[in-house]
């Protein structure tokens, strides 16, 4: 199967956001009943509206910054920040004298809290169950094959 590359930013934007954004364009990397990945660009003086929607979201600064506001909070928000807004809450963004890029990340559905749980059944020795045996490989630990060192901050 071929990687699926998506192109976004700069000549792949187009004018977004809720009714009554201003200065903002945005592009849409993935949408489906799982959720939606959407890249936003503020010009300067640029607002997305209050509003609220029934999905989580979070709003992940890329580039610049500016302010958010969820509830009645508002707070300033940077390059490296993510602002969670949640489900059925008012929220909003908005720049004053710079610019911003974020991914917003919509979440839809149920959140792990209300997964189904399933059912399994007991298999004992020489039973077989009704799903094949998957076939697989690990992938390899690159051409050293060596494992990181402690001192690297990775687990041994």
């Amino acid at each position: 199967m071929p990687i699926e590359i998506r192109r976004f930013g700069v000549g792949h934007r187009r004018p977004d956001g809720p009714p009554g954004s201003v200065g903002l364009t945005g592009q849409v990397l993935h949408s489906d009943g799982r959720g939606i990945v959407a890249e936003l660009a503020f010009a300067r003086n640029a607002r997305i509206e209050p509003h609220s929607n029934p999905n989580t979201a979070y709003f992940i600064v890329v580039e610049g910054g500016g302010w958010v506001g969820v509830g009645d909070e508002r707070t300033r928000i940077a390059a490296g920040q993510a602002a969670c807004w949640p489900p059925d809450v008012i929220h909003s963004a908005w720049t004053e004298h710079s610019e911003m890029r974020a991914f917003v990340v919509e979440l839809t559905g149920a959140d792990d809290q209300d997964t189904l749980r399933g059912h399994v059944r007991e298999l004992g020795p020489g039973v077989r169950g009704s799903v094949p045996r998957a076939d697989g490989v690990l992938a390899g630990r690159g051409s050293t094959g060596a494992r990181p060192a402690d001192a690297d901050g990775e687990p041994a």
